[in-house]
C-alpha cells in the first residue's frame, strides 16, 4: 500500500474566494492502493473457488476382494481412495480432481495396476509406470 499526498496548490477555493497560506486547509494524507496490488489481491488462490471437476474412476476386476485407487491427488495413500464394487465386476470411484495431468494407479488385491483407458502411461519419481488422466 502506497500514501498519496493531496496538496491544495490553487490560491482560490471551490466559491473562488481567495485564500492565505494560513487559511488553507491542512495537508490530509489518502490512502492509495494500487491497482497491481488490488488485482494480485483479489486473485489469490485463497479468494477463488475450488476449481475441482468431479472425475469417475472404473476397474473391471470381478474377482477381486478390494480395489483402491491411489495417484498425486492422495499423495499415493492406498487408505485414501477405496472403491466401490458393482454388481458387473466393475469398481467405481468419483473423485474431485483439479486442471491439469494427474498420475494414479489402481490397487487389485494390492497389485498395481495400470488404468487400460486411460488418457496415458508416463513414469513417476520412481520411475515406474502409472496411468495419466488430463483434467480439462
Amino acid at each position: 500500500m502506497s500514501i498519496a499526498i493531496k496538496l491544495s496548490e490553487p490560491s482560490t477555493d471551490r466559491e473562488g474566494v481567495e485564500r492565505r497560506a494560513s487559511e488553507r486547509r491542512s495537508v490530509e494524507p489518502t490512502l492509495h492502493t494500487p491497482r497491481s496490488t488490488l488485482r494480485r489481491s483479489t486473485l489469490s488462490r485463497s479468494t477463488l473457488p475450488s476449481m475441482a471437476k468431479p472425475i469417475n474412476f472404473f476397474c473391471f476386476a470381478p474377482a477381486a476382494k478390494s480395489v483402491l485407487l491411489i495417484g498425486d491427488f492422495n499423495h499415493w495413500n492406498p487408505a485414501a481412495n477405496p472403491m466401490q464394487r458393482r454388481a458387473d465386476g466393475w469398481w467405481f470411484l468419483q473423485v474431485p480432481l483439479t486442471h491439469g495431468h494427474h498420475q494414479y494407479q489402481f490397487l487389485v488385491d494390492g497389485t498395481p495396476t495400470l488404468d487400460p483407458y486411460a488418457t496415458g502411461v508416463t513414469r513417476n519419481e520412481r520411475y515406474a509406470q502409472v496411468s495419466l488422466i488430463a483434467v480439462s
